[in-house]
């Protein structure tokens, strides 16, 4: 074989280089997911995935002079009362599920199946993958992601972080985002000042933040807020963190 016919038959044909991007872009893309839990786990997010979606939303508006409120508190400069809320309004069964919780799933399918109002069964874990990596939207492309990174978030991080970032990256008004930033907006004091009172009325608020009000509390709001504490002393109050420590 001469040389020219040498160099055409080790030349990579196009239909393969192909094939080996097809190959490798996908698995760069789960190591980069896998990296990036793995540092979350330990570096505090400087922002969320929403937080950026939200300002260059503003910015498209023209809105130049928007800005993100957002104040990182480690969950031990919190008040026990944030994230008892959070999860007592949310999750009651975040200490014990692995991302997913199965059975409100189950209720939310059942919801949907008889035409109710449309219900989530999301968890703290699958809120937290979504509010930190990706975008909103009910497309099967999006809940897939989030489910693979609820996974990692699962494996990678203890419990105690899962609702540390997010009770800080949640939203809980236009441009407000986490606890601490909430807490200087509606209620000026540090988030380690609230109380059971308004613990609650920030996570009755959290299902749509921009529809629902803390400062101005309506009668939904009001009785969320009522329920929510009721379910926080149901769960065994400040006891029930120390089974996510």
């Amino acid at each position: 074989m001469s040389a020219p016919e040498q160099a055409l038959a080790t030349k990579p044909q196009p239909r393969r280089r192909w094939l080996r991007w097809l190959i490798a872009l996908p698995v760069g893309l789960l190591l980069l997911s896998v990296v990036q839990v793995a540092t979350l786990r330990f570096v505090d997010p400087a922002f969320s995935a929403f937080m950026l979606s939200r300002q260059l939303e503003a910015w498209g508006d023209g809105d130049w002079g928007f800005r993100i409120a957002y104040d990182w508190r480690d969950l031990d400069e919190m008040s026990p009362s944030v994230p008892l809320a959070m999860i007592a309004s949310e999750d009651q069964s975040f200490a014990e599920h692995f991302g997913f919780d199965l059975q409100a799933i189950e209720k939310a399918r059942k919801n949907n199946a008889r035409g109710r109002k449309v219900r989530g069964g999301s968890t703290i874990s699958q809120q937290t993958a979504k509010n930190l990596f990706l975008w909103s939207g009910r497309s099967w492309v999006r809940k897939g992601i989030e489910a693979w990174y609820t996974v990692l978030i699962e494996a990678l991080w203890p419990k105690h972080r899962i609702i540390e970032v997010y009770a800080n990256i949640a939203e809980f008004g236009d441009g407000v985002y986490g606890a601490q930033a909430a807490a200087r907006t509606y209620f000026h004091k540090d988030a380690d000042r609230l109380g059971p009172a308004e613990a609650a009325r920030m996570a009755a608020v959290l299902p749509s933040p921009r529809r629902y009000s803390i400062n101005r509390p309506g009668p939904y709001v009001q009785r969320r807020s009522q329920a929510i504490q009721r379910q926080m002393r149901y769960i065994g109050g400040a006891e029930y963190l120390k089974r996510i420590e």
